[in-house]
């Protein structure tokens, strides 16, 4: 205690007694608002954020006449042939009347406006936050002698990569677009594939220190004014200083976050959120991310490939329907196996019971432990593959599944029964299209398989009827999860585990209470 008294005393006597003299905003008003004098208000902004090395500043006169023009940019972030070939060239070939006795202040900002500068997004600013604000995010900054406003113009411009088809979501036929990094293009690439005037974008500003721009986009006539006014208080109750990946948005606004299952769709692909708008659903675009979300989400739209509706609709039913039977095998096929072999093998025929025994003759450990063996194995290298380059991450794939599935086997430390059973397993993983989904089912997978090695198929049956009742009361911005199964919306059957003929699907889902709800007319 005495310690503590005498530190707080000495933390006391360090602070010195604040005059009024140190008011910031009497003995330094121009650190708030620019005063019309270029040399006062540059050295204002260059205490600001003249410590950058990329902060570049440079001073002209306009035309022919003594006005001091000062220009504040970013290099490599501000737009280097707005600046060249335009704000320079402008504002030093042209020269106003300043001889002319009615000329002052207010006809030199005109002038500016309206007959100097050739470029469009001309803003007006104030304050030095506004400018240094501006100046950071990609817009250049003019300063002009006498005049206490100091105009902003253009925008950031980043390097960004080609369109060219998303690797995530590869399909035989169909657009070969995806989106891209640059928030402008990605919303471009919206209107150039729906050409829709109701196709409405609605911007914010997320990020308390490091801002970045979030627009939501929607059918204005066909979605639900509940479901945006929610996607738009959801947003909002965002609080973070960076959101470096629209994957941050999708963590903060879903519903459950206990839930294994992704609640909000991820996408790369243009033409997959168009569906989804048509439908009366919501999409989200973060700058800087080449994944759009969209809201609300079911189960069967995880399952669902936009190439699903450029195949004729026998096809693409049958593939669809491969889809879930894969997702079944993924997670149970393992725990199946263990029941089988542990609890229940007067259930399996009786050559493949002698057959599995003769394999299994030697091996030195429980079907559990034998599973999790090559199960963890597999998911290791599966991990490896991908943080390897391309080239070697495929080799490292399949070539070590190979070769540690062997080597296991002759060492008799699995049977070769349960190398096809992880096999199958990670082959159906593969097979669904969302990644997100396969991850899901991937841990679930390991939570069956305890369940298998207690209870037997009892614990199997268990564990399916504890994730049935999860997922009946899982809901995506208040759509239930498994719809339309649940809700039961027979109408909604028509793209649910098939796919009908597309001039049967005349109506949009009736679980999104869509204003406008025909689709085909």
């Amino acid at each position: 205690m005495k310690w503590r008294k005498l530190k707080n005393n000495q933390l006391n006597a360090k602070k010195p007694e604040k005059s009024p003299l140190h008011n910031d905003h009497l003995t330094h008003p121009s650190i708030h608002e620019m005063t019309g004098n270029i040399t006062v208000d540059m050295d204002v902004i260059r205490n600001e954020i003249g410590h950058n090395s990329d902060v570049r500043f440079r001073e002209f006169r306009m035309g022919e006449t003594d006005i001091r023009v000062a220009l504040v940019f970013i290099e490599g972030l501000a737009d280097m042939d707005l600046l060249h070939n335009h704000i320079l060239v402008d504002l030093m070939s042209v020269s106003p009347i300043v001889t002319d006795p009615s000329f002052d202040n207010s006809s030199l900002k005109d002038f500016i406006k309206n007959h100097a500068l050739t470029v469009c997004g001309l803003t007006e600013v104030c304050s030095l936050k506004e400018i240094t604000s501006g100046v950071m995010f990609g817009s250049i900054a003019i300063l002009v002698e006498g005049l206490n406003n100091v105009f902003l113009v253009g925008e950031a411009q980043a390097k960004t990569r080609n369109i060219d088809e998303p690797p995530t979501e590869a399909l035989v036929r169909g657009p070969r677009v995806g989106f891209i990094e640059n928030l402008r293009d990605n919303t471009a690439l919206l209107r150039r594939h729906g050409k829709d005037q109701n196709l409405s974008i609605i911007s914010f500003q997320i990020g308390e220190r490091s801002k970045k721009e979030l627009v939501i986009t929607y059918m204005k006539d066909i979605v639900d004014p509940l479901l945006l006014e929610e996607v738009k208080q959801r947003i909002n109750k965002i609080k973070m200083d960076d959101v470096h990946d629209s994957s941050y948005i999708e963590q903060l606004i879903e519903d459950n976050f206990l839930s294994p299952f992704p609640q909000v769709q991820s996408t790369e692909r243009p033409d997959r959120v168009m569906s989804a708008l048509m439908e009366g659903r919501v999409s989200i675009l973060l700058d800087g991310s080449p994944f759009a979300l969209i809201v609300p989400v079911t189960f069967n739209m995880l399952l669902q490939s936009p190439e699903d509706y450029y195949e004729r609709w026998i096809a693409a039913s049958l593939i669809r329907i491969l889809r879930y039977f894969a997702a079944f095998i993924a997670l149970f096929v393992p725990s199946l196996y263990i029941a089988f072999i542990s609890f229940h093998p007067g259930l399996i025929p009786t050559k493949l019971v002698f057959s599995v025994a003769a394999n299994r003759e030697g091996v030195p450990f429980p079907p559990l432990i034998e599973a999790l063996i090559m199960e963890v194995s597999i998911e290791v290298l599966r991990e490896a593959g991908l943080r390897l380059p391309k080239p070697i991450g495929q080799s490292l794939g399949i070539v070590g599944g190979l070769i540690i599935g062997e080597a296991a086997v002759q060492a008799g430390i699995v049977s070769p029964i349960m190398v096809i059973v992880v096999a199958v397993t990670a082959i159906s993983s593969f097979a669904l299209p969302q990644y997100n989904v396969g991850i899901a089912l991937r841990m679930l997978r390991f939570a069956s398989m305890l369940f298998a090695s207690v209870f037997g198929l009892y614990g199997v049956i268990l564990f399916f009827l504890l994730l049935g009742s999860h997922l009946v009361r899982l809901k995506s911005f208040g759509i239930p999860y498994i719809s339309p199964a649940v809700s039961y919306r027979l109408r909604d059957w028509k793209d649910f585990i098939i796919r009908v003929p597309l001039f049967l699907m005349k109506r949009r889902p009736q679980l999104l209470h869509s204003k406008d709800t025909v689709r085909k007319r």
